[in-house]
């Protein structure tokens, strides 16, 4: 097995450990739950192909949904991060420079680009994961709370974990 595999494994299996037992109990008066886990579709290297994104963003998504007891709420969502993931590093990464960059990482990519993506990555899967949740109109304003608290706590935990796991700026 390569070492990326690897690593992308272990990925998985601590956020999604995290996740379930420390995190989903984590709640700010029901109002902002962060969700960890999509570090790991984050981080996904620049190189996986479409297919293995998809694939593995519906695999962590039902994970999480088998542990949150949501009828594939959370898999969705994921898929649609993976969906945004890609127009977004098509239109930020230039092709060439995937060989430089592998992965999208705070250290690699620098903290504008990686704020930038963290936020507009969240923001739609946090936006779309909790409308399917409510489903109603009536609670647009407890839902929009809750996605912009969820989103800020999950962007900040995001940085947070950029700034304490990652090398020093790797970048040449």
């Amino acid at each position: 097995m390569s070492k990326s595999i690897v690593i992308n494994l272990v990925r998985f299996v601590v956020l999604v450990f995290i996740q379930v037992f420390l995190l989903k109990n984590i709640s700010l008066y029901n109002l902002s739950t962060p969700y960890l886990y999509i570090l790991f579709i984050l981080l996904l290297p620049f190189e996986t192909p479409n297919v293995v994104l998809f694939a593995l963003a519906f695999i962590m998504g039902l994970t999480i949904d088998a542990f949150y007891d949501s009828p594939g709420l959370h898999a969705a969502a994921c898929v649609i991060l993976a969906f945004v993931r890609i127009i977004f590093i098509s239109i930020t990464v230039q092709k060439d420079g995937f060989d430089n960059e592998p992965e999208p990482t705070l250290s690699i990519m620098g903290f504008r680009w990686f704020f930038t993506y963290t936020l507009t990555l969240t923001l739609f899967h946090h936006f779309f994961l909790f409308n399917i949740e409510a489903f109603r109109f009536s609670e647009i304003q407890y839902t929009l709370s809750r996605f912009l608290l969820s989103s800020i706590f999950t962007i900040f935990l995001i940085l947070i974990s950029g700034l304490l796991f990652f090398r020093k700026k790797e970048r040449k």
